[in-house]
């Protein structure tokens, strides 16, 4: 289980119901305004995240096993901290003999190593937290927060850590690695504890791997007493960010949103040919945009609509496939995106409102996309849908859609301009003015909710006919408010991930203490106190309910720590990219082809949070570097979108991936069979990365029109829709070889149709490198600049690489090109980098002092790509036409 498998008694239980509590409103202080106005605890970065960890292997600790009674065999992990323990007791005694200092050090983490073997060994009492897991728990608490208790001490020796900082570093690492392992499996641990290996072994690695390796206490160090590895970006990023949105789901989730959007889903698609297959398409896309596992939402979801689909027809395997698929995709729609929207805004260095602008379109075409792939899969097995509770009529429903869709657009218009009129009127008091009238639009909206049948908090499985859509989309109206909250602060206030989070989360509080007395009132029933305790007691369990979603997150991301510091310690980076293209021999293709890969096999078994950390610290750098050197302009947050897109496919496939065996054991089929099939479903969500590689209008860079943007969804929505068809077999009948051939041509053509014009004419046009601050200031918002840059790599070898630097918000040339960190030096016709800021978009993108920017590329002046999507069409309508036919003589 995501939350802990113990159950242990009430004493020990109160003590982690309170412990959760205290967790998730210190994450509510830290994130609130409220220390800074009243200039009382305002807890330093590093201090909340040692707080955060401390929090996170407490609980870990108490309520995950170390072994559960299922396990079979011994145990692995048993005879790993056995021999680990041996040679650190081993290191320890050469170290005693050649009088070294951390002697005591390996001492204590072997006995810590042999303890920790022997709970791995035995079967683990579930009722019951045995004593070394209180003492281990307690341990690692305090080597968690060891940067808080001690920051003073280290501060006044950076650099020079004492005996007592490497002992409560040892143990911290060592117990952390076995914290990992209970949460979230083997999977984590075993590749940060290579890496951790790694960091010491590197004298004795082949060539190609070596490097002078660390010594202890400098790896404690690093790892552990500085921010550059475990208390690193991505465990910032936990305790700023993540907590807040983890916590703000299981709140939206205890006041009956999560059965609100499968129940309305349902009633809008369960009619329709493979209907309750659609519908958990849409609720897994409705439940990923706040969930942050794969895993929760197959099994949240999955346990209502896998055995509606098997009813329909569908076999348990595709079921089970169309669920996992489903689900995985919730991990790409913003604005969460498993977490990993927040640590893209820190490794890629734009707003968080950029990256969920980049990431939407091939998200929702992703979703698009597979519901195609579903009524695909009802046509070729003749499947129905279940019967209305009312039958309606097409034109009746095409009618009610244009009119509630117009219907939202005139709404979010007028809540735009109006909130924004009152702004300008109310001044200072606008705060004030729009809470109450958010407060008067709750009131209405649950007024709405009560004027129709309580529908229950769950779907019956066992269901026959699909629910009316208006009234069951009424049933739950003031659900939407928290989510329009969090946008509203996102998008339009542009406050800061954490603050939108926390307005979200107080407004999500003000329902649950709220909801059911007013329900109480509307109804006309009596029992106000019983309903008031009642939702106190769902605001206590949400508030714990979260804080228990973060045990895994929270390690995996202080874990994840490790393997970033390695490669800031060790350079491995550079050796990816070296190995990468060997292995590809320069060939662009081969080298995507070959990261994706690298991506899906170091994704493998791993949650979505620590699975981007480590496949955005090792591959996207090398994608930027080798695209670079092939002449292709790779944008950042493309090269970190591939790697994320690939290393979420891990959860897919085969033979390790958790979320198909999660819904194979909802649906009862063969994990193998239905991850195969799942990873089928998905090849619409692997080609995509491929696509923006080469077509970034898809991120909608570069798009800079109404009729541009409608062009490319259009198109790529099209082209994604027809690749379906081709690898489905199944387009108006089952395709014949040669049509599914063309159809393949026609996806192709759509997707990226610069493909057929590059072979015509180039698309950039060179510019001489003196043009660079003119060209710079013409860029529109969130534009880029493309530039060719010359140097020298550390043989002395000439390196000529192409890059795109993201420049920001409109402003003069110099003045853009500096607040991107680019500082430039020009004599006669050369212009030279003479600086480039730390952290900075140009350090980034790779730019480094002293190199020579040799060209400045705009886009060419040719015929526009899209003329393509002309033959394309035709092909496809010929094919259209053609299987008509055989359709109709088949009838």
């Amino acid at each position: 289980m995501e939350t802990g498998a113990r159950r242990p008694g009430s004493a020990t239980r109160t003590l982690i119901y309170l412990t959760a509590l205290a967790w998730s409103l210190f994450q509510l202080w830290i994130v609130s305004p409220l220390p800074y106005a009243l200039a009382l605890g305002v807890i330093p970065e590093t201090h909340a995240r040692s707080i955060h960890l401390a929090f996170a292997v407490f609980l870990a600790f108490l309520l995950f096993p170390a072994r559960l009674p299922s396990a079979r065999g011994p145990h692995i992990a048993a005879g790993f901290y056995g021999l680990l323990g041996a040679g650190l007791w081993l290191l320890a005694w050469q170290q005693h003999q050649a009088d070294q200092p951390w002697a005591t050090a390996y001492l204590l983490m072997g006995a810590a190593a042999l303890a920790l073997a022997w709970p791995a060994w035995r079967v683990a009492p579930l009722e019951r937290v045995p004593l070394v897991d209180w003492l281990l728990a307690l341990t690692a608490a305090f080597a968690a927060g060891y940067l808080f208790l001690f920051h003073q001490e280290l501060a006044q020796r950076p650099g020079r850590p004492e005996l007592p900082d490497m002992i409560a570093a040892g143990l911290g690492l060592l117990l952390l690695l076995e914290a990992t392992r209970r949460v979230l499996g083997p999977a984590l641990m075993v590749i940060a504890g290579v890496f951790l290996i790694y960091t010491f072994a590197g004298p004795w690695m082949p060539d190609l791997l070596a490097h002078r390796g660390a010594s202890f206490g400098r790896a404690m160090s690093q790892q552990w007493l500085s921010n550059e590895g475990v208390f690193g970006i991505a465990l910032g990023v936990s305790t700023s960010f993540v907590f807040l949105f983890v916590l703000f789901g299981a709140l939206l989730e205890k006041a009956g949103a999560g059965g609100y959007f499968i129940r309305v889903a349902f009633s809008l698609l369960g009619h329709m040919r493979g209907g309750p297959a659609k519908a958990a398409v849409v609720a897994s896309g409705l439940t990923g945009v706040v969930s942050g596992s794969s895993i929760a939402n197959v099994v949240t979801t999955g346990t209502f609509t896998v055995p509606l689909m098997k009813r329909t027809g569908l076999t348990a395997s595709k079921a089970g496939a169309v669920e996992v698929a489903s689900s995985v995709n919730g991990q790409l729609m913003p604005p969460v995106m498993g977490a990993a929207a927040f640590l893209m805004v820190e490794y890629v260095g734009i707003s968080y409102v950029e990256v969920i602008r980049h990431a939407f379109l091939p998200a929702l075409i992703a979703y698009i996309a597979l519901l195609y792939i579903v009524h695909l899969e009802a046509l070729k097995a003749g499947l129905q849908g279940l019967p209305r509770h009312r039958p309606g009529r097409l034109s009746r429903s095409v009618i009610g859609l244009g009119l509630s869709v117009s219907g939202l657009l005139v709404l979010a218009g007028l809540v735009y301009f109006g909130l924004g009129w009152i702004k300008d009127v109310a001044g200072d008091h606008s705060f004030w003015v729009i809470g109450a009238l958010v407060g008067v639009t709750y009131l209405l909206l649950l007024w709405l909710t009560c004027q129709v049948p309580d529908a229950g908090s769950e779907l019956d499985p066992e269901i026959t006919e699909v629910p009316d859509p208006g009234p069951t989309i009424q049933g739950g109206l003031h659900f939407l408010l928290p989510v329009v909250v969090l946008v509203w602060a996102l998008v339009v206030e542009r406050l800061s991930p954490g603050l939108s989070a926390f307005w979200a989360v107080l407004f999500l509080v003000g329902i649950l203490l709220t909801q059911r007395p007013l329900v109480v009132f509307f109804r006309g029933l009596g029992g106000y106190g019983p309903a008031f305790l009642r939702g106190l007691r769902e605001l206590g369990d949400g508030l714990v309910q979260g804080a228990r979603n973060m045990i895994g997150i929270g390690v995996a991301t202080a874990a994840a720590g490790i393997i970033v510091g390695t490669v800031a310690m060790t350079g491995i980076g550079l050796v990816m990219t070296d190995l990468v293209e060997l292995l590809s021999g320069g060939n662009l293709m081969l080298m995507l082809l070959l990261t994706a890969v690298i991506c899906l096999v170091l994704g493998l078994g791993l949650p979505t949070t620590a699975n981007y950390i480590i496949v955005a610290t090792l591959m996207a750098p090398v994608i930027v570097d080798l695209g670079a050197q092939n002449q292709l302009l790779i944008p950042l947050i493309a090269a970190h979108l591939f790697v994320f897109y690939f290393g979420i496919m891990a959860d897919v496939t085969p033979p390790v991936g958790l979320a198909s065996f999660a819904a194979a054991a909802v649906a009862r089929a063969d994990p193998i069979r239905t991850g195969l099939q799942a990873f089928w479903y998905s090849l619409r969500t692997v080609t995509l990365p491929f696509v923006f590689m080469f077509n970034t209008q898809l991120l909608l860079i570069g798009v800079d029109s109404l009729w541009q943007l409608a062009l490319t969804f259009f198109g790529s929505l099209a082209g994604i829709l027809v690749f379906a068809a081709a690898t489905q077999h199944f387009f108006l009948v089952r395709n014949r070889l040669w049509e599914t051939a063309v159809l393949l041509l026609v996806a192709l053509t759509l997707l990226v149709p610069g493909f057929w014009m590059d072979r015509l004419h180039d698309p950039l046009q060179a510019l001489p490198p003196t043009e660079i601050e003119a060209v710079a200031g013409d860029r529109p918002t969130g534009g880029h600049l493309r530039l060719e840059v010359s140097g020298y790599d550390l043989d002395g070898q000439e390196v000529v690489r192409r890059v795109m630097l993201p420049l920001g918000d409109p402003a003069p040339g110099r003045e853009r090109l500096t607040a991107a960190g680019l500082g430039l030096t020009t004599f006669n016709d050369q212009v030279n980098i003479s600086f480039v800021r730390f952290a900075s978009a140009a350090e980034r993108v790779g730019l480094e002092g002293g190199a020579q920017i040799t060209a400045v590329f705009v886009p060419a002046d040719r015929p526009a790509s899209e003329w393509f999507f002309l033959p394309a069409l035709l092909a496809l309508g010929a094919i259209a036409w053609l299987q008509r036919r055989r359709r109709a003589l088949r009838i």
